[in-house]
Parts: C-alpha cells; sequence; structure tokens
C-alpha cells in the first residue's frame, strides 16, 4: 500500500509467545471476588429453585435496602433472563458485576493459559494505589446508590 501523507500502513499479528518461567498467581483478592461472584449465582438458582433466600440484617433491622438489597432476586432474573425485572431488583450490582465479572474472568483465564504452558496472554497490573482508588470509587458508588435507593 503506498504512504499517505508520509506515513506508512501496514497490517502485523503479533504472536503470544508461550510462557518461559515460573508463572506469576493470581492475587488472593481475585479469587475472592470470583467466590462471591460464584456463590452469589449459587444463592441464586436456589433461590429460584425453592424461593429461600438470605435476609438483609439492615432491612430486617431498619426497613432500609442496603446497596446489595435485591441482588439475588436479580441473579435469580438474569438467570431466567428477565433484564427489566433484574434492572428493578438491583440496578448498581447489575451494572458493576459483569464489569468486575469480565475483568476477574480475564485474570483468572490468563492465568490458566499460561499455567498449563498454552499461551502467554498480558496480565493486569494494577498498583496498590490504583487497587485503592478503584476500591474507593465502588464502594462510593454503592453507597450513594444505598443512599438514593431509600428516598
Amino acid at each position: 500500500m503506498p504512504p499517505y501523507r508520509g506515513y506508512r500502513w501496514s497490517v502485523t499479528f503479533a504472536v503470544m509467545p508461550r510462557p518461559s518461567g515460573p508463572v506469576k498467581p493470581v492475587d488472593r483478592r481475585v479469587w475472592g471476588l470470583a467466590g462471591v461472584g460464584i456463590g452469589g449465582f449459587a444463592l441464586a438458582g436456589i433461590y429460584r429453585l425453592s424461593g429461600l433466600g438470605i435476609p438483609c440484617p439492615l432491612h430486617t433491622l431498619t426497613g432500609l435496602d442496603c446497596p446489595f438489597c435485591g441482588a439475588t432476586r436479580m441473579a435469580a432474573a438474569l438467570l431466567e433472563g428477565d433484564l427489566n425485572a433484574a434492572w428493578h431488583f438491583n440496578a448498581a450490582v447489575l451494572i458493576l458485576g459483569p464489569l468486575i465479572g469480565v475483568a476477574i474472568g480475564y485474570e483468572v483465564v490468563a492465568w490458566l493459559l499460561s499455567r498449563a504452558g498454552w499461551l502467554n496472554l498480558p496480565r493486569q497490573r494494577l498498583s496498590p494505589r490504583a487497587v485503592a482508588i478503584l476500591t474507593k470509587v465502588a464502594l462510593g458508588a454503592l453507597l450513594i446508590f444505598g443512599v438514593l435507593r431509600n428516598f
């Protein structure tokens, strides 16, 4: 392809190398969040099949909805494919959950592929400061959602 205004256009395909050397383990917080997500969907499945759920202590004591109230019903609605009901049960978790789930899923898959020796995908590297900021932003958003949903 001829150069255009001094730029040369080219297409290259990068091949990910096989991992060599030790594979960095997955952070324990990632495993913890993955466990919470899997456990949440397990609870949603139990709720869907039997109607049994875990009552919210804040709602039981005060009558106020916490930021996570309705999350089990939201996940159960997702398991049924009812996005509208899921949105009404807990919109914040419906938005944050998939974002966090994709990041965690990618990290675990990248680790598994490296560990198996098949493919070396780039891993997420967040500084402790970035982790602290993201945690505070997520908790702040949930806190604001928890306050606003009680008006």
